[in-house]
C-alpha cells in the first residue's frame, strides 16, 4: 500500500488553482500502433464527459463493456471504461479511463471527444502533478513515477517502485519527526531560561542530535546508490587511431555498434552506447582518434572528442599493447579537466602475451585488456562501478536525484552546526529548523512553484 504523504500546507495560489481547475484529457498511452490504447480524464466534468461518450456513468471502480460514441452517435470505437470517484482516484479528482484499441487515429478521435465535451487536453505531467497537489502522493513519490518509466534497468525500475511506494519519503518524515521532538525541547530550553537546565537533560539532547545525524548519513549513503542506478556514468573512449576504442567499445556493449577497419580515421564523430554493469547504466561514447591530421572533417571530430572529455564523468585513455611511447599520453593528460577520473587502458594483449587485469588490479588504473578475447574486461567493468560510485549492496534501495542529494547534504550540514551550538540555544534552534526545511523540500512540505514546474514539465504527456 503506498505511503500516505503528511498534509502539506497548500498556499493561496495552489488552492485557487485547484478549485478552477480545468478537466484535462490526454493520451495516456505511447504514440503509434499498439494492442491497447488508453485515454485519460481527470477533473470535475470527467462523469459527464463519461455520460455522453458511453451513454451511462459506469459503476465505480469497476470495468464496464462499452462503446465509445462521437458527437453524431457513431461508435468510435468499444472497449473498457473505469471511472473513479473523488478522492479515491490518482489525481484525486473524478478520472474516467477509456480503454480501446491503439490505433492513432482510434485514440486522437477519442481525445477530440473529450476535448469537445469540455476538456482541454494535459501539459506533460500535469495528471501526476494534481496527484501530489491533492496530496494523493508526495514530491518524492512524483519524481519517482517518471524515474519508474525511465528506469534503464531492472534494479533502477526495483529502487523507483520502492520510492513510488514511499519508502523514500518514509525516511524523510521519520527524521523530520526526530527533529521536531528534540526542536520541541530546545525551544522549550529558550522559553523558559530562568529554569536550569540540568546536565543529564543535555546528555539527552546531545543523544537524540547524535542518534540523528547517524540516521542522516545512513539514509545518505542509500540515497547516493540510488542516485547512481537513476543517472548512471558517462564515460568518454579516447586515445591515438588504431588502438581497438571502437573494438572496446563493441565487446562492451555486446554488439557491432561502432564500425571497426584498420584504416586510421574511420571513427569521426560520436558513436554512444549505453551497457548496464550491475544494473547501472554507464554511457559510453567512442570518439576520433587523437592526432594531428590534415583532414578538415576528421579534425572536426578530434575537436568533439575532446568537447566530450570535458564533460564526462570518466576517460578511458585507450594504448595499444607494445607501444612503449607515452608522448601522446602525455599530452592528453596535461589537457584533461582537474578531478576527471582516468582508467589508462592497455589494450590488445593477445598480441604481445601479457596477462590481462584481474579484479582487484583496477585500483592502479591501469588496466590490460583484449577487446578480440575479452580478457581483462572484469577489471574494467569494476573500475567503471567503483568510479561511478556504486557499493555492493543488499535489497532496499530507493530511487534519489541530484537535488535529493543537495537537500541531504544541506541537512547533514545544519545537524553538525547544530552539534557545536549545543551551547548557545538560540543558534541551536535555528540549525535544527534549517535542517528541517532543507528535509521538507524533498517531500513537498516546502517546495517553491518554479521547481514544480521544473520537475513536472520532464513528465510524460498523459502522466
Amino acid at each position: 500500500m503506498a505511503h500516505q504523504p503528511h498534509p502539506r500546507a497548500r498556499s493561496e495560489g495552489e488552492s485557487q488553482a485547484l478549485s478552477a481547475a480545468d478537466t484535462i484529457a490526454a493520451i495516456a498511452t505511447p504514440a503509434g500502433r499498439g494492442g491497447i490504447g488508453v485515454v485519460r480524464v481527470s477533473g470535475a466534468r470527467a462523469g459527464d464527459i463519461a455520460v455522453s461518450i458511453l451513454g451511462e456513468l459506469p459503476p465505480v471502480r469497476h470495468a464496464t463493456l462499452a462503446r465509445f460514441r462521437g458527437a453524431s452517435g457513431d461508435v468510435i470505437d468499444s472497449g473498457i471504461a473505469l471511472f473513479f470517484g473523488s478522492p479515491h482516484s490518482y489525481t484525486g479528482e473524478h478520472v474516467l479511463e477509456l480503454q480501446g484499441h491503439g490505433g492513432p487515429v482510434v485514440m486522437r478521435e477519442l481525445l477530440r471527444r473529450c476535448v469537445e465535451l469540455g476538456a482541454r487536453v494535459a501539459d506533460p505531467g500535469e495528471f501526476t502533478r494534481r496527484a501530489f497537489l491533492n496530496d494523493r502522493i508526495d514530491l518524492a513519490q512524483a519524481e519517482s513515477v517518471a524515474d519508474l518509466i525511465d528506469a534503464s534497468s531492472a534494479e533502477a525500475a526495483a529502487s523507483a517502485a520502492r520510492s513510488l511506494e514511499g519508502e523514500f519519503s518514509r525516511y524523510i518524515h521519520e527524521l523530520v519527526e526526530g527533529l521536531i521532538d528534540l526542536r520541541m525541547h530546545v525551544e522549550a530550553c529558550i522559553d523558559f531560561p530562568e529554569e536550569e537546565i540540568d546536565p543529564a537533560d543535555r546528555s539527552a539532547l546531545a543523544t537524540k542530535l547524535g542518534n540523528l545525524r547517524a540516521r542522516l548519513e545512513a539514509l545518505l549513503v542509500q540515497a547516493r546508490q540510488g542516485a547512481v542506478l537513476r543517472d548512471g556514468l558517462t564515460v568518454v573512449l579516447v586515445g591515438p587511431p588504431n588502438v581497438g576504442k571502437s573494438s572496446l567499445l563493441n565487446r562492451l556493449a555486446g554488439e557491432d555498434i561502432a564500425i571497426v577497419t584498420p584504416i586510421a580515421g574511420t571513427t569521426r564523430d560520436f558513436v554512444r552506447a549505453t551497457i548496464n554493469v550491475e544494473g547501472v547504466p554507464i554511457h559510453l561514447i567512442d570518439t576520433a582518434g587523437l592526432r594531428d591530421s590534415p583532414d578538415e572533417v576528421e579534425r572536426i571530430g578530434i575537436e568533439r572528442a575532446w568537447k566530450a572529455i570535458q564533460s564526462a564523468g570518466a576517460v578511458l585513455y585507450i594504448a595499444e599493447a607494445g607501444d612503449a611511447s607515452r608522448r601522446e599520453e602525455a599530452l592528453f593528460s596535461d589537457r584533461l579537466p582537474r578531478g576527471t577520473p582516468v582508467a589508462h587502458v592497455t589494450n590488445k594483449i593477445d598480441l604481445t602475451g601479457a596477462p590481462p587485469s584481474s579484479e582487484g588490479d583496477e585500483r592502479d588504473k591501469r588496466i590490460r585488456v583484449s577487446a578480440r578475447t575479452g580478457a581483462g574486461l572484469e577489471a574494467l567493468r569494476a573500475w567503471l562501478l567503483h568510479t561511478a560510485g556504486w557499493r555492493p549492496h543488499g535489497e532496499g534501495l530507493f530511487m534519489a536525484r541530484e537535488r535529493h542529494l543537495v537537500a541531504l547534504h544541506a541537512a547533514r550540514e545544519r545537524l553538525a552546526a547544530a552539534g557545536d551550538n549545543t551551547q548557545a540555544f538560540e543558534l541551536y534552534a535555528e540549525d535544527l529548523k534549517l535542517a528541517q526545511e532543507a528535509l521538507g523540500s524533498i517531500t513537498g512540505a516546502v517546495t517553491a512553484d518554479d521547481l514544480l514546474g521544473e520537475i513536472f514539465s520532464r513528465f510524460c504527456i498523459g502522466k
